[in-house]
């Protein structure tokens, strides 16, 4: 397979560094039969295809064939306005998003955009559904604007499920999902249908899982998220949202009229060589971005084969989770998350965490530790992790076993 990105790092800089009378330094440097692989499990930011990081290194010495290096390149140079409509134009390819959305590209993070949903869309009421840490975020801020419905929440058991049989209310503004929730290992892996949420529009967080699986964007008033786990490096928050849904702030008191920048129709321009370009651009995550996206489509062949092969990857991890007698995992079998997987030590043998963890640290295995409110362990596998970094990692864990028994 072509989409492997395993990273190589020396483990020394050198074998001998030796000083002579002569004020010579003799530096003996590692071949690469010596360097060390490590397989980056990293939960964001996280790993990224090789290709794009290749081309990104070229971009920043010359973009375009300029002279100028990407970091310095002007905003407004034709070469950039052409990257731009490239990558919109990718994310309409690879997600089939239809020209009533407009695709925007902007700073902050996710964590702005908790606060920049609400300030649009909250006139009266807004519904959340509340999966985990972020999607309780997000909730927190839309409070800000006007009357906020938990309409249920996984908090009771550390978020270890993806709460069942509630209600919308109709006569909200929207209703707010998390789709994927990072740190606990859940994820919601479809699309509702209107009449599942009393025809009240969704609005989804798909920070994490974009470009994961398949998505009906049309069953949408508003997707967002940080790029920083599927589709490039922190830095640039994708936003796609329907035209018609914006401007109708009419009742609400609160930042209202809204500030030029919080305002989505201030970046959603007319002119598309203006659209998520009233302030300069955070050029190189989006540069990131498109070279990603371009992997998505040209490498894997679209989002489609982009989640047989998560789902293969995930699978693979599970059943030596599941299999392995010194670890169970901690999410609902029936909502696990096949971008980031969580498990603790089985019951008997917590006294070998710390053992675990220096022994998969040995082996080359980065960013497994579990985040630090729930511990335990997390392996994310991004899109741009290879299946070979999720047979090192099943293969530690048998090995461990093995030496433990």
């Amino acid at each position: 397979m072509k989409y492997i990105n395993i990273i190589k790092k020396k483990s020394n800089f050198a074998n001998r560094i030796q000083t002579k009378k002569s004020k010579k330094i003799s530096i003996t440097l590692l071949n690469s039969n010596q360097m060390k692989t490590a397989y980056n499990f990293n939960a964001g930011p996280c790993v990224l295809p090789k290709e794009a990081i290749e081309s990104t290194i070229n971009a920043i010495r010359d973009f375009d064939n300029t002279g100028i290096g990407l970091l310095e390149i002007s905003h407004r140079t034709p070469g950039w306005e052409r990257t731009m409509e490239e990558t919109r134009q990718l994310w309409r390819d690879l997600l089939n998003i239809p020209a009533e959305y407009e695709i925007l590209f902007l700073g902050g993070g996710a964590s702005t955009g908790f606060m920049d949903v609400p300030a649009n869309l909250l006139n009266k009421k807004a519904a959340y559904l509340q999966t985990g840490v972020w999607a309780k975020k997000a909730a927190k801020e839309a409070k800000n604007f006007g009357e906020t419905v938990i309409v249920a929440s996984s908090e009771d058991k550390t978020y270890s499920y993806i709460p069942k049989g509630w209600t919308v209310p109709a006569d909200a503004d929207y209703f707010h999902i998390t789709t994927n929730n990072t740190i606990y290992g859940t994820e919601i892996r479809r699309d509702f249908d209107a009449s599942e949420i009393n025809n009240v529009m969704l609005v989804a967080d798909m920070s994490s899982d974009i470009m994961s699986r398949p998505v009906d964007v049309k069953k949408y008033g508003l997707i967002y998220g940080g790029a920083q786990k599927n589709v490039g490096p922190a830095g640039v928050t994708f936003y796609i949202v329907r035209k018609d849904i914006l401007g109708k702030i009419t009742d609400r008191q609160y930042m209202n009229p809204l500030p030029t920048m919080v305002d989505f129709r201030t970046h959603a321009a007319e002119e598309a060589k203006n659209i998520s370009m009233f302030n300069t651009p955070p050029v190189s995550a989006i540069f990131v971005m498109h070279e990603t996206l371009k992997w998505v489509k040209d490498t894997i062949g679209g989002v489609e084969n982009m989640n047989k092969i998560n789902l293969k990857k995930s699978a693979m991890l599970y059943e030596e989770i599941d299999r392995n007698s010194m670890f169970r995992g901690t999410a609902e079998k029936e909502d696990r998350s096949i971008m980031n997987h969580c498990w603790v030590m089985a019951e008997g043998r917590e006294n070998l965490q710390d053992a675990f963890m220096a022994f998969a640290k040995e082996r080359g295995m980065v960013g497994i530790k579990g985040h630090r409110s729930v511990g335990g362990f997390r392996a994310s596998l991004y899109n741009a992790c290879p299946v070979e970094a999720v047979e090192a990692l099943v293969q530690c864990m048998q090995d461990f076993e093995k030496a433990n028994k």
